[in-house]
C-alpha cells in the first residue's frame, strides 16, 4: 500500500470520528467506562500475580539430616538431591545455625534457647529449592526416600493451599478481563455499524467508481483504532493516578513483608501501554467485526 493510500485511510478515518459526533462521543465513553474496568482488573491482577510469585519462590524444602549420619553420609544426600530433575540450589545448614536462626527469630523469648547451645537437639539440614515451585512436592517426596533423612518439611498444608489460590485466582482474573474486552469490542462494533449503514449510499457510489472491498474497508478499521485510543486515555490517567496514590499512601502494606506490589515505575509505563494497546485492538477488531457482517460492498 503507498503511503499516499494510507495516509488518505488515516486522514478519511479521522474524519469520520469527527462526523459522527454524537455517536463517536458515546461509544468512546461506554469503551472508556469499559477500560477503567478491565484496567482495575489488570491492576489487581497483575500485583495479585507478583505476590502469589514471591511468595512461591520463598517455598522450599528443608530436609533435616538424622543425628546418626555421618560427614560421607551427609556427602551422599547432597550428591543425590543435585541428581534430581528441577533443583535450583542447595544450601548445607549445620545444627548451630539452626539454633542461632531459632534464637534470633524469637527475639527476647529466644534467649532460653541459649541454655541449648552446649548440648544442641536440632538437626542439620539441607535447604533445597526447586527451580519451578511446583515441582517441590515431587522433590520433597524424592529426597524424603534418601537415607539418613529425619524429615522433610515445605510446608506441605501452605504451599497446597497456596498453589490451588493462586491458580484460582488468576483463572478468574484473566477470565473478567476477556469478557470486559469483549463488551468493549461489542460497543466499539455497534457503533462501526451505525456508521456503516448510515453512508451506505457513499459506499455504494465508490464501489460504483472502482473502489475495492480494502479501499472502502481501512478508514473504519482506522476510525476504530481511533475510538479505542480515545477511549483508553482517561482510564490511564485513572489508574496512574490511582495507582501512585496507592504506593505512596497505603502504608499498611508495609506492616507485612510479603504483600510487596509492583513499582510504580516501571510499572505505569507497563500498564499503560497494555491499556491503550487494548483499546486499540479492540477498536480495530471491533471494525473488523462490523465490517464482515455489515459492509455489503
Amino acid at each position: 500500500m503507498k503511503f499516499s493510500t494510507l495516509r488518505r485511510h488515516f486522514k478519511e478515518g479521522a474524519r469520520n470520528t469527527w462526523r459522527n459526533g454524537w455517536m463517536t462521543i458515546a461509544s468512546v465513553g461506554a469503551v472508556t467506562t469499559t477500560l477503567i474496568l478491565v484496567g482495575v482488573f489488570l491492576v489487581l491482577m497483575l500485583n495479585l500475580n507478583h505476590i502469589a510469585s514471591e511468595l512461591e519462590e520463598d517455598v522450599q524444602i528443608k530436609a533435616l539430616i538424622e543425628l546418626t549420619a555421618e560427614q560421607s553420609d551427609v556427602d551422599q544426600i547432597e550428591d543425590n538431591i543435585n541428581d534430581i530433575k528441577g533443583v535450583e540450589s542447595i544450601d548445607f545448614v549445620t545444627k548451630e545455625e539452626e539454633l542461632q536462626n531459632l534464637i534470633e527469630s524469637m527475639g527476647e523469648q529466644g534467649k532460653a534457647w541459649g541454655l541449648y547451645e552446649q548440648d544442641n537437639p536440632l538437626n542439620d539440614a539441607f535447604i533445597v529449592k526447586a527451580s519451578d515451585p511446583l515441582d517441590t512436592e515431587r522433590i520433597a517426596a524424592e529426597i524424603e526416600k534418601f537415607d539418613f533423612i529425619y524429615r522433610v518439611n515445605y510446608g506441605q498444608e501452605y504451599v497446597d493451599s497456596l498453589f490451588t489460590f493462586n491458580q484460582y485466582a488468576r483463572n478468574i482474573g484473566l477470565a473478567l478481563i476477556v469478557a470486559l474486552v469483549f463488551t468493549a469490542i461489542f460497543l466499539i462494533s455497534n457503533t462501526i455499524k451505525i456508521t456503516i449503514l448510515a453512508r451506505k449510499k457513499e459506499i455504494g457510489i465508490m464501489k460504483l467508481v472502482g473502489a475495492t472491498n480494502n479501499f472502502i474497508r481501512w478508514p473504519f478499521f482506522v476510525e476504530g483504532m481511533f475510538l479505542g485510543i480515545l477511549g483508553s486515555l482517561l482510564p490511564v490517567a485513572v489508574i496512574l493516578i490511582g495507582y501512585y496514590f496507592l504506593t505512596q499512601n497505603l502504608t499498611v502494606l508495609q506492616q507485612f513483608d510479603f504483600v510487596k506490589i509492583l513499582d510504580f515505575y516501571p510499572f505505569a509505563i507497563q500498564i499503560s501501554l497494555i491499556i491503550i494497546g487494548i483499546g486499540a485492538s479492540i477498536g480495530v477488531w471491533g471494525s473488523l467485526m462490523s465490517v464482515r457482517k455489515f459492509l455489503k460492498v
